[in-house]
This record gives C-alpha cells, sequence and structure tokens, in this order.
C-alpha cells in the first residue's frame, strides 16, 4: 500500500450515492474521489492511482467485470470493492473471482460500507507486514551462517534443529541471557514448512501486563480506555506460520492461562469480543529461567510448562564452550569492519587470550560487543591486548546485579560473578600485572591469587 494518507476512489452513476458515500468516508479521514463511469474510472487510476475503488458493478462505458480485468492490468497494488443490487450475487461473486476484495450490497448500511473499507485496508497493511517479512527472510537467506561454532555442544544444536525444525512441535530454548536464543529461533521457523509464512516475534520483557494481552491476541474498538479501532495481535498476524515468544517466564499467571488455550485449542479471543479466532501457528518460546523451578515455586503454570516443553533445547553459556571463541571471534572481525573496504581484523595471540580466559557472563552478546570495540579501537589493524576491553567506560556493573537478581540467581553465584568482574577488571587496567591489580583492589597478593584460583581465572 502507498504511505501517506489512504485514497479511495467513489465510482457510481448516480451523484446522490457518490456524495453521500464521499462525506461519510471523508468524515473517516480517507482522501476520497469521484467517478461517474468505467472510462472516467480508468482514466483516474492512470493520472493519481487511488489505493482502493468502491464501484458499481453496472456503470456506463465499461462494466465492473471489464472494468475489474483492466484494473489488474493497469495498476496492481489499486483495490476494489465492488457494490452491486440484491439478486446479483453470482456476479459479485464472479467479481470477487476476478480480483475484487469484496462486496457490498444495496441498498447498503453505512456502517457496513465502512467495516469492508476498513477491512480491506486492514488486510494490505497486514499484507505489507508479511513482505516485509519475507524480504527480511531473503536478506537473512539461511540464518543457521549466523550461529557459529563447531564444539561438541554445538554440534548437538545444530543435530536437534535438524530433526525438528521441519515438524509443528511447539519448542522451548532456554539459556543465559546473550547465548543466541532469537538466532535459533530463526533457525527453526526458515528451516521448516512454515518458512515462507511470517514470523512474528514478542519480547514478553518488553511489555507491561496492561499491554501484553492486547499485543499477543489484538482488541475490539472501544474494548479498553485508547482502543481506537480493532487491532489484530500478534497470534493472528502469524497465521500459517510461526511466533516467537522469547522471555516467556515474564508472563503473568493470567496471561499464561490464554496462551494455555491457544496450544491445546488453536483459537483465542480479542480482548473485548467472545468471537473465537481460529489459528494456525507454530509456537517457539524462549527464557532465560529456569522454568521446571518456576512451577515449584508457583510462578509458572504447570500445564503450560508440559504444553512448551515438547522439544526443549538448552543453549549453553560461552564459559562452557570455550573452544568456540576464536571462531565467533573471526566471524564479529568479519561482520564489523572498521570500514566497508577494510579487510577483517585479526587478533594477536596474547588478545585473544585474554578473550578465552574471559568467563562471559553477558555470553556471545557480550563477545560480540569486545570484538566490535577492539575493532574499532585498534583502527582495523592487528588488535593487542591493550585493544580488549571488557567493561565500557561509565558502564556499572550494579546493572548487571540487578539483571542477575530479577533471574533468579542464587546469592552465592552473583557475588562470584561480581568477584570475578573485578578481578579481571583489575587485570585489564594493569595488563596482566598480578601484583598491581592485587594492590588496585587493595587485596593482599596471596588473597588476590587465592580468589584467581578459587574463581578458576588464568591469566
Amino acid at each position: 500500500m502507498r504511505s501517506g494518507v489512504r485514497r479511495v476512489l467513489v465510482a457510481d452513476d448516480d451523484t446522490e450515492i457518490r456524495q453521500l458515500l464521499k462525506a461519510l468516508l471523508e468524515g473517516e479521514g480517507y482522501e476520497v474521489s469521484e467517478a461517474s463511469s468505467g472510462a472516467e474510472i480508468l482514466t483516474l487510476v492512470a493520472s493519481k492511482p487511488p489505493d482502493l475503488v468502491l464501484m458499481d458493478l453496472r456503470m456506463p462505458e465499461g462494466g465492473g467485470i471489464e472494468i475489474l480485468d483492466k484494473l489488474n492490468a493497469q495498476d496492481d497494488e489499486v483495490g476494489a470493492i465492488i457494490m452491486t443490487a440484491y439478486g446479483t450475487a453470482n456476479t459479485a461473486i464472479q467479481a470477487i473471482q476476478r480480483g475484487a476484495f469484496d462486496y457490498v450490497t444495496k441498498p447498503f448500511e453505512l456502517d457496513n460500507v465502512l467495516l469492508t473499507v476498513g477491512r480491506y485496508f486492514e488486510h494490505r497493511e497486514l499484507a505489507a507486514e508479511v513482505e516485509a517479512l519475507r524480504s527480511e527472510m531473503l536478506i537473512t537467506q539461511d540464518p543457521m551462517e549466523k550461529i557459529v561454532g563447531n564444539s561438541p555442544k554445538m554440534q548437538d544444536i545444530y543435530k536437534t534443529i535438524g530433526r525438528v525444525a521441519r515438524s509443528d512441535a511447539t519448542v522451548l530454548i532456554w539459556g543465559e541471557t546473550g547465548t543466541g536464543k532469537e538466532l535459533v529461533a530463526n533457525a527453526m521457523h526458515y528451516n521448516s514448512t512454515r518458512r515462507n509464512g511470517p514470523f512474528i516475534k514478542v519480547n514478553c520483557a518488553a511489555l507491561p501486563e496492561s499491554l501484553l494481552e492486547s499485543e499477543l491476541f489484538g482488541h475490539e474498538k472501544g474494548s479498553f480506555t485508547g482502543a481506537l479501532v480493532q487491532r489484530k495481535g500478534r497470534f493472528e498476524l502469524a497465521n500459517h506460520g510461526s511466533i516467537f515468544l522469547d522471555e516467556i517466564g515474564e508472563m503473568t499467571l493470567a496471561t499464561q492461562r490464554k496462551l494455555l488455550r491457544v496450544l491445546q485449542e488453536r483459537e483465542f479471543e480479542r480482548v473485548g469480543s467472545s468471537t473465537p479466532i481460529k489459528v494456525d501457528v507454530r509456537v517457539i518460546a524462549a527464557t532465560n529461567r529456569d522454568l521446571a523451578k518456576e512451577v515449584q515455586e508457583g510462578r509458572f503454570r504447570e500445564d503450560l510448562f508440559y504444553r512448551l516443553n515438547v522439544i526443549a533445547l538448552h543453549l549453553p553459556p560461552l564459559r562452557e564452550k570455550k573452544e568456540d571463541i576464536p571462531e565467533l571471534v573471526a566471524y564479529f572481525c568479519n561482520k564489523h569492519r572498521f570500514t566497508s573496504d577494510s579487510e577483517p581484523s585479526q587478533f594477536s595471540p596474547e588478545a585473544m587470550e585474554l578473550l578465552t580466559s574471559h568467563e562471559w557472563p553477558g555470553n556471545v552478546r557480550e563477545l560480540e560487543n569486545v570484538v566490535e570495540r577492539a575493532v574499532v579501537t585498534a583502527q582495523g589493524g592487528v588488535i593487542m591486548p591493550d585493544h580488549v576491553r571488557f567493561n565500557p567506560a561509565g558502564e556499572k556493573r550494579i546493572v548487571d546485579v540487578v539483571q542477575r537478581v530479577q533471574d533468579r540467581v542464587q546469592f552465592d553465584q552473583i557475588v562470584a560473578e561480581v568477584e570475578r568482574h573485578a578481578l579481571d577488571q583489575a587485570l585489564d587496567l594493569e595488563h596482566g600485572d598480578h601484583r598491581k591489580a592485587a594492590e588496585l583492589l587493595s587485596l593482599p597478593i596471596k588473597t588476590f591469587e587465592e580468589k584467581l584460583l578459587e574463581l578458576g581465572i588464568k591469566r
């Protein structure tokens, strides 16, 4: 659909009907032009194409079927809604088969005209969104190329994706933040039989509870304050495709109950409606929480957990597959070149040693940020230890602590991670000198080295 104001061409040889429809549609914000014959329709479409032609089936200088055929040949972005009298239903059906979106019967109800026109534009917007998703898929091409690593644990992940991608089974991907859960979801969809359908993503943690239900299931006009128009939800938009529910552990129990119904019955109602809507959607969910523990503590529905956990895929943290770091580094150096015509940067052995000895609490996402920053600092040249910085200036580690508390990580583990960050940072600032790093932290050298040993930091 063309950007800007929605343009409608009203075509009827009855002047009063044209003026009535023009006033009605302009009152709803549409830009309206008029035509009184088939020939005039074609002239106006050629000079200033509307988004929609609302036309009588029987008009002088060209019948509706003939005009439809010419519109399709002239501009396939122009839609058509037919107006027809009672008793001509067969002709109206024929018109739809020839490309008309819908038809309204005369004498018509004005609300029905507005509803039909509104449905047309909603349909075009949905089609545009799906086309954008398909274009993104073509740009992305094979998402498996973005999942990097050849460690045994990564090989197991590739095998699981290969086995289950083409099924319609629900998949639950779990792992720490930054391990690549969304990349795996992409691979699941684009290697499935639904790859030509939409792939809709929802970050459940990014939406307040008051909006999440409407976002997932849609709402009717007037169903709550601010619901000025009817809106389709993400499940409806994902019909015949896949939906990715990221951070599903953040859902409240009330929304979990409604999600369970979608998984069980493949239907739901929009907020403010009692009409069930059937959908054919594959659900891929992800979480950084231990949902089994959440079930035990009453924060996650047990029945929903089992519905989601049909295929469980665990993504290991980077610290458990450090043999993948050199390959990941090469990939990110190629992805984040200093300039578009630069050769990929190279890490010196000493700089690579810093990366392989780091514990990576932020996982692959943190590694990518460190590599990108190092490439910029080295201006595209060979990356030396001085170019590697794990803690950007101004970053506050308290943010990480807050996130770990929200993730319900055990206290001892949080303390160990904070200590590890402090020791790593001190070593980075003092270029690996243990004694100077210990002085920086006001620790005796013996205590400092005992901590390195206790936390498994080899620097």
